[in-house]
């Protein structure tokens, strides 16, 4: 298949449709397989390998995948290509593997690397020791590969995802790569050469030549100038330990003896010619001070001599004849994006400037080869797999054995720097990829498509079987500005218009973020067939993004039925009981309700039996049992004040009413469930639980946080199993609560009050279910009586009692009083609404029905 201008025009409207000239992004695909804009063949692709939707004839039924994951990063595979965050493909297949059958199809649309799509392909050749173990955890799995829908804003993501995938003539691959990087030497090997020299004196061999030896890198350093003197300080010089390796914080001036500190120096500028630019330039001053080289098998080290500088001052002389990028950065120039720093930025202000002429050299001479060659893409790999090892991002640390020093996920520069043998870097990149190609891809097996999630118009609904997915998260990594080096080089930028980030630069923040992520989740949820499931991986330390995913998520209409947390030291998940956990990596399991089922409660919507039929078909989707080195964890999904929100989210997200309190329906989970150990469970789910229960121990109840006053009362309510009397629960209640600091927490003692009962020993005690109503009755009408003063008030609220702002918003929406919900939350501080998933969760709702 062919693309053309005119089919490009067919999809330009789309949503994400990359910068760049048409020419070029129709050089840089490869039809059907891989388009660097939105792929107008997705739905042949579809048509061809997927199985339409009819929910008469779907028997699909699978719990959220909830065992171990722990997959290392040392495999060939992970390591041939270097992206910002990656998960390994070995990780993915397991989740794969539980939710699909062979040929069904996949999609990703943050696909970054194309992780997913070489999982999918992989599921039909796994390595023997892996098969092994998956066969233990899953005796009924399918092996065969599965299709895979790979997207991603970004084009130099969708190349990379490509030549992932793609399959090659490893034998000619490797061939055509060594001939480029042999004929390269040839014409180049002259600027990595150096005279072997011994304390001062260089040697010579017994026919009285000079010996040279190979370089393998050169140690380049920042100048700094002395803010006590104002001479030129050289860091290397006086900053490094060369002894012990280390950095000194404070070092002193070769020239007054002042001690200093980098935040007390400046750096050293100077003027420069730009021959690419054709003009004079200010830039910081590097100079280099050390240089590795070997003489046969024998490596050593010296500083730079004066016919090193020859050589420097001759390669700075050369005008490159080849094409190379020298695009403005981000297409701004100076103070280009967030990755922008004033201290290592200054003067980077166009794409070449992150490298050295001579590695510009090699790299340009690379290029202009491999794009003679009719699979010179494919061969392009390899120049942007070497780009970041071969830029001033890579740092230089004495005795590191680490080759690539990259600070991942910035475009960091180091005051000291290591400039590789570009051609033997390239060498090894070639190696590294070839060893990470297998015979099993098949160009049968994948779709790439270059655009934004928040618009698949592209692809058909109901026509997925799974969703793994990767997305940004707020702030975590600026994509569009870490990818501009490569898309440079591929001539095709990434659209950042509707790039899901947080970003001051495109001035973008959590609102913005959310907005279009619900739109990503959305699509989503359109493309997934019903009844299906996504996988999310999160990892994000701020609890509003993981607040604003949530709600993204749950607005799109997914209902999520269980979150753990990948613990890295243990390799193992956990369960997540609050918003603190974000500092870990977190796995989310969200699917897509049945058609028949929301068509069903949403006739039924507001009523007691609509809430019901929802916590059937929710418990349907649980897990029943999860065991975690030989015991059973606790599902915190099943317990009950999780069913509760569940059941009032979805009513919430659907436009309902809430039809009962908290305290009714516990009464009624105990009345229609199963209860086993705080859980509850369907009556065709509770024998599988129980077998399992006789034989194993259940592992300790979940630690609650102690934070506000929702979370006090659930805590009580587990620490008054037993009778307590108030001295014996004080203690114990200052240690775990962590206030937060808008917080208007009630007294312990007003908490007991209102919401447990006494004995006629003075012991508090939680209250039985019958009681419990009446309870919360009335502490409902002392909650709204406070929310009653944050209505008619006026001003920003600095402090307040959550959880009266969340029974009052609960009855405003009951009301239908959208208003004073998004009137209230706009008093509240901001960072408040979007760190509190029940607050967020209401007043997004309403801000919708009021069209704010």
């Amino acid at each position: 298949m062919k693309l053309t201008k005119e089919i490009l025009d067919s999809v330009r409207h789309i949503e994400g449709f990359p910068i760049g000239k048409d020419e070029d992004i129709i050089e840089l695909s490869d039809p059907p397989h891989y388009t660097a804009c939105p792929n107008p063949f997705i739905n042949d692709f579809i048509e061809k390998h997927g199985t339409p939707y009819n929910e008469e004839e779907d028997y699909y039924e699978v719990e959220p995948y909830s065992a171990d994951v722990s997959e290392g990063k040392q495999n060939p595979i992970y390591n041939a290509h270097s992206y910002h965050t990656k998960i390994p493909h070995k990780a993915i297949m397991r989740f794969i593997l539980h939710y699909t059958n062979p040929e069904d199809i996949v999609f990703d649309g943050f696909c970054g690397t194309g992780m997913t799509g070489v999982g999918a392909q992989m599921c039909s050749n796994p390595d023997k020791d892996f098969k092994m173990q998956i066969e233990n955890e899953m005796p009924k799995v399918k092996w065969g590969p599965r299709k895979s829908i790979l997207n991603d804003l970004s084009p130099a993501a969708t190349f990379i995802s490509y030549n992932y995938n793609s399959p090659v003539q490893i034998k000619e691959y490797k061939k055509l790569l060594s001939e480029i990087i042999v004929d390269i030497e040839k014409k180049f090997g002259w600027m990595y050469e150096t005279h072997h020299t011994l304390g001062e004196e260089t040697q010579y061999d017994n026919k009285g030549n000079i010996i040279k030896g190979k370089i393998s890198y050169i140690v380049w350093s920042d100048v700094f100038i002395c803010s006590s003197c104002s001479e030129e300080v050289v860091f290397w010089d006086v900053a490094v330990n060369k002894e012990s390796g280390k950095v000194l914080e404070s070092f002193k001036c070769s020239n007054c003896s002042a001690t200093l500190t980098k935040k007390t120096v400046e750096k050293g500028i100077e003027n420069a010619h730009d021959y690419s630019l054709k003009r004079n330039i200010k830039a910081v001053k590097t100079v280099p001070v050390m240089i590795s080289y070997n003489v046969g098998k024998m490596k050593y080290y010296k500083r730079p001599d004066a016919n090193d500088f020859d050589v420097l001052r001759k390669i700075d002389s050369i005008n490159i004849p080849f094409w190379y990028p020298i695009d403005s950065m981000m297409l701004i120039g100076e103070r280009w994006g967030d990755s922008w720093r004033a201290g290592y930025h200054f003067g980077m202000t166009n794409v070449h400037h992150f490298f050295r002429k001579r590695t510009l050299i090699i790299l340009a001479n690379f290029y202009n080869e491999a794009k003679k060659l009719s699979i010179g893409n494919k061969l392009l790999y390899v120049l942007t797999g070497s780009l970041q090892g071969l830029s001033k991002q890579q740092r230089y640390r004495l005795f590191s054995s680490f080759p690539n020093m990259i600070l991942s996920g910035t475009l960091y520069i180091g005051s000291l720097q290591r400039e590789w043998n570009a051609t033997d870097w390239m060498l090894g990149k070639i190696r590294g990829i070839v060893n990470s190609k297998t015979n099993h891809m098949s160009d049968d097996n994948y779709i790439v498509t270059s655009q934004s999630t928040s618009n698949m118009s592209n692809m058909k609904s109901n026509s997925i079987d799974y969703i793994f997915t990767d997305p940004p998260f707020g702030d975590n990594l600026m994509y569009s500005e870490l990818n501009f080096i490569w898309e440079s080089w591929l001539k095709v930028f990434t659209n950042n218009k509707s790039e899901a980030i947080i970003n001051k630069t495109q001035g973008k923040n959590l609102y913005e973020y959310q907005a279009l992520m619900e739109r990503c989740f959305s699509e989503y949820y359109r493309v997934l067939k019903p009844g299906r499931w996504m996988t999310i991986v999160f990892h994000n330390s701020s609890s509003g993004v993981w607040n604003a995913i949530q709600e993204a998520i749950l607005k799109a209409g997914f209902v999520i039925a269980n979150v753990r947390i990948l613990d890295k030291q243990q390799g193992s998940f956990k369960q997540v009981t609050t918003t603190s956990a974000v500092k870990q990596d977190l796995v989310i399991s969200a699917y897509k309700p049945k058609e028949s089922f929301v068509e069903k409660f949403l006739m039924e919507a507001g009523t007691e039996e609509g809430a019901w039929a929802f916590v059937r078909e929710h418990l349907k989707k649980l897990p029943v049992v999860i065991e975690n080195n030989g015991v059973l964890d606790i599902i915190s999904e099943r317990q009950n004040y999780l069913l509760y929100d569940a059941m009032l989210a979805f009513h919430i997200q659907k436009g309902a009413s809430i039809p009962m309190g908290a305290a009714d329906f516990y009464k009624g989970l105990k009345q229609r469930f199963s209860e086993r150990d705080g859980m509850y469970f369907l009556p065709e789910q509770v024998n599988r639980y129980d077998e399992k229960r006789i034989r194993m121990d259940i592992a300790g109840q979940l630690s609650l946080y102690v934070f506000d006053e929702k979370t006090t009362i659930q805590w009580l309510y587990k620490e008054l199993e037993t009778p307590q009397t108030y001295q014996d629960i004080q203690p114990k209640f200052l240690r775990e609560l962590h206030q937060i600091k808008h917080e208007k927490l009630p007294e312990l003692k007003d908490i007991l009050t209102e919401n447990f009962l006494q004995n006629e020993k003075g012991q508090w005690y939680a209250p039985d279910l019958n009681k419990r109503s009446d309870l919360e009755k009335l502490r409902e009408k002392n909650l709204l009586k406070e929310f009653e003063e944050y209505r008619i008030g006026k001003g920003k609220l600095k402090i307040f009692r959550t959880e009266a702002v969340r029974t009052g918003f609960k009855k405003c929406w009951r009301d239908k009083d959208y208003k004073t919900i998004v009137a209230v939350g706009n008093r509240l501080p901001a960072n408040v609404i979007q760190e509190d998933s029940s607050l967020l969760m209401y007043y997004d709702n309403a801000s919708t029905r009021i069209g704010d």
